[in-house]
């Protein structure tokens, strides 16, 4: 009888421990799920999907510090093709400066007020002239506001008889704006000046 009692006792001890294991095992699964969940949802709240020609093309969210200098450069690079590429058609150049001057302040309006007085776009068209830019290189220092920089870049003039080659260095200094449409990066060229814009002779 007493053996039969201590039987009973030793199982009810068992049956206790593989409880307690038992509910250990569940709460730690718990957590390992719980936790795998919210780092996967982190994740995925990381992502963004775009779709392009009916393809899904994965995106990543960052900050705008970490792609600060691409998104500048990218900005000085749109506002100099603007400005710069121009074809003998009235229509083309308005719209190209219009864009242009979207991106900076009226120091860019000012050079345009200045190359339309000199008749500069008239010379474009009866000359059927087309201009053409290639950004060399853009210097960014971003450790002082508004964010100095220098464009390097080559310009070409091609007319049905000859294309001449230009060295075009020009300057100024970019504050952060609102984005928009006509504004997609957030910034504003200001202070921008042409520092060389000279000839340069074709290769043989």
């Amino acid at each position: 009888m007493f053996t039969q009692f201590k039987n009973i006792d030793t199982a009810f001890k068992h049956i206790k421990r593989f409880s307690i294991f038992l509910i250990l095992a569940c709460v730690i699964i718990s957590g390992f799920a719980i936790y795998k969940s919210f780092d996967l949802v982190s994740t995925m709240q990381s992502k963004v999907y775009i779709l392009a020609n009916g393809k899904a093309i994965e995106a990543f969210s960052t900050t705008r510090k970490d792609n600060l200098p691409v998104e500048l450069r990218d900005h000085i690079k749109t506002f100099h093709h603007y400005f710069f590429t121009l074809d003998p058609d009235d229509k083309v150049i308005r719209n190209h400066i219009a864009m242009a001057l979207n991106l900076a302040d009226e120091s860019a309006k000012k050079a345009n007020d200045n190359l339309k007085e000199s008749g500069y776009y008239n010379n474009i068209i009866s000359a059927n002239i087309s201009q053409e830019i290639e950004i060399d290189s853009i210097a960014i220092d971003i450790k002082q506001y508004p964010f100095y920089f220098k464009c390097y870049a080559t310009q070409r003039l091609i007319r049905s008889s000859s294309t001449t080659i230009r060295k075009l260095v020009t300057q100024g200094y970019i504050r952060n704006v609102s984005r928009s449409d006509n504004n997609p990066h957030g910034f504003l060229i200001q202070r921008w000046e042409t520092l060389e814009n000279v000839d340069q002779p074709l290769n043989p």
